[in-house]
């Protein structure tokens, strides 16, 4: 950055239009949150024309830095500058805010809005995916340019968010907060929008902490520029704000907080600090009174045309600077650097290596979660863009890649653990919320596959982060180990029953459970695969049978989500369908049926996302729709499968909590029996 500003009438008159602009397209529709994009209007002007490095013609460029409006409702806050830069909004954008079809949404969308970088919404949720974006981007600079002196990279880049009081007061912004300090995160800073408004009104009703005091004591480096003045006058302090970013960004060391003190709606003649316009819109009358107040034409949308003609010209020009200055330096890195070159090629377009090979394990018996454990440590060699840990249960998980060093600043090391800034082990703590908005984040910043690790029942903690990932089609990856009651003594407090269903309930969430070692390879693989969806890897505690392949179907049916496992000795009468830990049983249970004279076919479905992605005749191959007996067995409740079992069909399922005893007595006690599946069957078969 220059040391001084450059910062005329024409700036001010640029955010005196996207103020008028945020009160018109909430009055055009009827509803939105006008007052914090009127207030907020100088610091996000400032960021997007002198401070972020941003190529208007390019939303994808590398060498760009990352912007998250954590305070996602403020929608109009990002979109009036991105119009006024000209990064692919124009004024009937704004126009049509929050209707069918528009490119301006409630709240920002990823994938559907350029210069986009993340979907927020969920108040907190865009300060964790930033923590995430400012660790990728150590990350992706350690795997391709370590060496390079601080600044000289073309992988450094700053990720700057903005939050508000609600922001602040969702529990995952403290976790993921606590972890940058940990991670001595310099490349991030944040943005407090201090204006103590929320929708039922002054925020001392419910909120009294000194915020800035609680970011001191996670150990950021703090500053507050306040625009009030403490509460005698009101003054947009630009240089000083300019000023703090310069300081932000001069500490390496420690991630950067702004406390920015302002009052919601200023400068609204009479509505200003009245929480009426933070998420209404304002009315005529005052938006007219508004206009006149900032010489502007009292007709909507009329704006200032040279003011966006001198910020689109700003944006454009400083574009191109930045951006020729860039390439010179990502040319002669690639020249000195081949090798990496193409690797940054295949993991830009998320492809894997054309020679990727999985551990095949030999019968015998081995739980999925340590299977998982080899699969990550035989990837580590051939997937260097893969990493990732655990919420404080990496020997539980099985996430921890062989001899891998660990992510974090080398002062962190511990007996247990030594790492480095460039390491590859995560050490998300007990933060299970945190670490799924971290995971996207990595995700989100493009050049690494990162995944987060915790036990199946505490994935409640991580559901928000793991439904925005499904909804912005992002390839993040969830290990969940001890899916069942199989997790045993630890009792009904530790042990999913509702969990599965619950999950499958996303959309564009792949939820896979596999049934042994070798398909715990390939639901690997069919995670990695994915490059539009985020997958779930549910895995088990307790040791399950490796399944003898040269008796039964190749585990590569796993990547189909479902397949024949074993088929019938004759035309099929009944079909067993399982998953996971429980496809062992119907193997048994399929051994005593076929003695009975009952033709059985046992079809494991690790995967019914996936299944559903195969063409009919695929899925009727594996589920003809003449064999109408049917039982699906999984340990936990039956919701979902009926779609699999029909009216004729029947689960073997557990509609109950646990209880504190051994995993095998919990089985029993709940009807994970072989008597009790031949049962079943024979009442479907009638």
């Amino acid at each position: 950055m220059n040391n001084t500003l450059n910062w005329t009438e024409q700036d001010d008159r640029a955010v005196d239009t996207a103020r008028i602009l945020a009160a018109d397209a909430v009055e055009k529709v009827g509803n939105g949150h006008p007052g914090t994009a009127i207030s907020l209007a100088p610091l996000a002007y400032l960021l997007y024309q002198k401070v972020m490095k941003t190529d208007p013609t390019d939303s994808l460029w590398l060498g760009r830095d990352r912007f998250v409006l954590s305070a996602g409702h403020s929608s109009l806050t990002q979109y009036t500058q991105l119009y006024l830069a000209g990064c692919d909004l124009e004024l009937d954008d704004l126009k049509s805010l929050r209707t069918w079809g528009s490119k301006t949404p409630g709240h920002p969308e990823y994938h559907h809005t350029k210069f986009i970088e993340a979907t927020t919404g969920p108040l907190g949720a865009g300060i964790s995916m930033a923590v995430g974006m400012a660790m990728a981007a150590r990350k992706e600079r350690g795997l391709f340019d370590p060496e390079a002196p601080a600044g000289e990279s073309p992988f450094d880049r700053t990720i700057y968010c903005i939050a508000g009081d609600g922001c602040m007061q969702e529990g995952v912004s403290s976790e993921a907060s606590s972890l940058a300090a940990t991670q001595n995160l310099g490349n991030l800073v944040l943005f407090y929008d201090d204006n103590r408004i929320s929708i039922e009104g002054d925020t001392k009703i419910a909120f009294s902490e000194d915020v800035a005091a609680r970011y001191e004591a996670y150990g950021w480096h703090v500053q507050h520029v306040d625009f009030t003045n403490g509460g005698t006058k009101y003054e947009e302090k630009i240089d000083e704000l300019y000023a703090a970013i310069e300081a932000a960004q001069a500490v390496t060391d420690k991630p950067s907080f702004i406390k920015v003190t302002t009052v919601i709606g200023w400068p609204l003649p009479t509505k200003q600090g009245k929480h009426s316009v933070h998420g209404a819109k304002i009315g005529g009358e005052e938006i007219s009174a508004l206009k006149k107040e900032l010489g502007f034409e009292d007709t909507p949308f009329a704006v200032d045309e040279e003011a966006v003609a001198h910020a689109r010209q700003n944006a454009s020009e400083r574009g191109k600077r930045l951006r020729a200055e860039w390439e010179q330096k990502f040319e002669a890195w690639k020249q000195v650097n081949p090798d990496k070159a193409e690797l940054l090629e295949r993991v830009s377009g998320r492809t894997l290596p054309a020679d990727l090979k999985l551990p095949v394990f030999e019968p015998g018996k081995k739980a999925t979660r340590a299977a998982s454990g080899e699969v990550l440590s035989a990837l580590a060699s051939q997937l260097p863009e893969l990493w990732g840990g655990s919420a404080d249960l990496a020997g539980s998980n099985n996430t921890t890649m062989k001899g891998e060093p660990s992510f974090l600043p080398s002062e962190r090391s511990s007996e247990e653990f030594q790492g480095n800034e460039y390491g590859r082990t995560l050490h998300f703590g007990i933060r299970e919320h945190g670490m799924g908005g971290i995971v996207n984040g990595i995700t989100l910043s493009g050049l690494t596959r990162c995944y987060g690790a915790t036990f199946f029942v505490f994935a409640d903690y991580m559901r928000p982060p793991v439904r925005l990932a499904a909804l912005m089609g992002l390839p993040s990856l969830f290990v969940w180990t001890h899916d069942s009651v199989g997790v045993g003594e630890d009792g009904p407090t530790h042990q999913p029953i509702e969990h599965l269903a619950a999950y499958r309930a996303i959309p564009n969430l792949a939820l896979v459970r596999p049934a042994d070692a070798n398909e715990t390879s390939y639901a690997w693989l069919g995670a990695l695969q994915h490059t539009d969806q985020p997958t779930g890897l549910v895995l088990s505690r307790q040791d399950l049978p490796i399944v003898d392949r040269t008796e039964y179907a190749a585990a590569e049916g796993t990547l189909k989500g479902a397949y024949v496992l074993k088929d019938a000795s004759a035309e099929p009468q009944l079909i067993l369908i399982a998953t996971g830990s429980e496809v062992a049983l119907a193997v048994e249970a399929q051994k005593v049926l076929e003695e009975q004279g009952v033709a059985t076919r046992v079809v494991s479905m690790p995967c019914q996302e996936w299944f559903e992605e195969q063409s009919d005749e695929y899925k009727e191959q594996v589920l003809p729709k003449a064999v109408t007996k049917r039982v699906s067995i999984e340990a936990g409740i039956a919701q979902g499968w009926a779609k699999y079992v029909g009216f004729e069909g029947a689960s073997v399922s557990i509609e109950t909590f646990g209880a504190s005893a051994s995993g095998n007595v919990m089985f029993e006690k709940l009807g994970f029996t072989v008597d009790n599946v031949v049962e079943t069957a024979k009442n479907v078969l009638g």
